[in-house]
């Protein structure tokens, strides 16, 4: 039974220059495009009491609460399903996020990357620091009270200083969520063919990192994802369904999904996608030994780690036997943590997470 739902709303005005998700300025395509995504959802989603919505673009606050209200009706929810929306802080203010609650949407996730204007305006955002302290505020006012901040480390003309009073100021917005990525140029990118100068490279971007574990839990957030921070209780549960290898649908243009064993995504065009919404663009059905594989990588990604116990009786393993080798190596080095119920990475082991996985690869 599948119970959590990332929609993909792939509308931009502008791309960041760092930025290589599929989205478009195409907004005179929005209205057939949310036909469609109600076409999608109607034909697939089969009436399952859902845990979660994710709404990710792109930037899905350039719709309307009154079209948030109308995907979100296409689905079974109660009152302890966790709907999540993305949003750019220049594009809201308090009407629209009061607007946004009544709608349903009970946890906001805003883009945020630094509060450094000069850094903003090199890497293409369209907002500034002070419309992400009002965005908060009046999220706040509004009576959201599960706001997460996304950052950014390793930008242009950044330094650890920048970075880490970045995560302090945020701390003392009095926010509930922090999610950390590294700056990555991948190909699609303005960054890919316009190097930007004075980034991070990778032991400086380590260093950020293991800085922000330091500040981050020494001011009351937990760690518990490699890249996600959290206040007690707050957790992003749609994540968390990620991280522990379970179901959920994708819809809309771009969107992934797992159902049935079957990893499936949908077009990256928005006109191919509108023109028929009700065929998966690829399809591939997991091996048993692919399913254990990303059981692992996905369980060590949670500073838990992995459940042995679970893994043995899922996939009818002795999880200590078959990997013995692999965890006498990282757990002699200092990498792997044994833990009461299975494994975890140290912080040195998150480090270099990669090459400890592409150990459990079974060739």
């Amino acid at each position: 039974m599948v119970k959590n739902v990332y929609i993909h709303i792939p509308f931009c005005k502008s791309k960041c220059r760092y930025c290589s998700f599929i989205s478009f300025p195409k907004l005179e395509l929005k209205k057939s495009y949310l036909k469609a995504l109600g076409e999608e959802i109607s034909y697939f989603y089969e009436n399952e009491i859902l845990n979660t919505i994710y709404f990710g673009g792109g930037t899905p606050s350039l719709l309307k609460p009154q079209e948030f209200e109308k995907i979100i009706g296409y689905f079974n929810i109660n009152n302890q399903t966790e709907i999540t929306a993305e949003l750019n802080p220049e594009t809201i203010d308090y009407d629209y996020l009061r607007e946004l609650l009544d709608s349903g949407i009970n946890r906001i996730s805003i883009g945020c990357q630094t509060f450094n204007n000069k850094i903003l305006k090199l890497i293409g955002r369209r907002h500034n620091s002070k419309q992400v302290e009002k965005a908060v505020i009046n999220a706040q006012k509004a009576g959201i009270n599960n706001i997460s901040l996304d950052f950014i480390y390793g930008l242009p003309e950044q330094n650890i200083d920048d970075f880490i009073s970045d995560l302090k100021h945020a701390a003392d917005l009095g926010i509930e969520h922090i999610s950390l990525y590294g700056l990555k140029i991948d190909e699609g990118c303005y960054f890919y063919n316009h190097n930007p100068e004075n980034t991070a490279d990778e032991d400086m971007q380590a260093e950020m990192y293991l800085n922000a574990i330091n500040t981050l839990t020494d001011i009351g957030f937990e760690h518990y994802e490699i890249s996600n921070f959290s206040k007690s209780g707050f957790y992003s549960k749609h994540n968390l369904n990620y991280w522990n290898n379970n179901s959920y649908y994708g819809f809309g243009t771009a969107a992934h999904g797992y159902k049935d064993n079957i990893r499936y995504s949908n077009v990256n065009s928005v006109e191919e996608y509108i023109k028929n919404p009700y065929i998966h663009n690829k399809e591939k059905f997991l091996t048993q030994q692919e399913q254990l594989e990303e059981e692992i990588f996905l369980g060590f990604r949670k500073i838990s780690g992995i459940n042995k116990n679970l893994i043995n009786e899922k996939f009818n393993i002795n999880f200590d036997e078959k990997y013995s080798e692999i965890l006498t190596k990282y757990i002699s080095s200092g990498h792997i943590i044994k833990t009461n119920t299975g494994y975890k990475f140290s912080t040195n082991g998150i480090l270099v997470s990669n090459i400890i996985l592409s150990d459990f690869i079974e060739i």
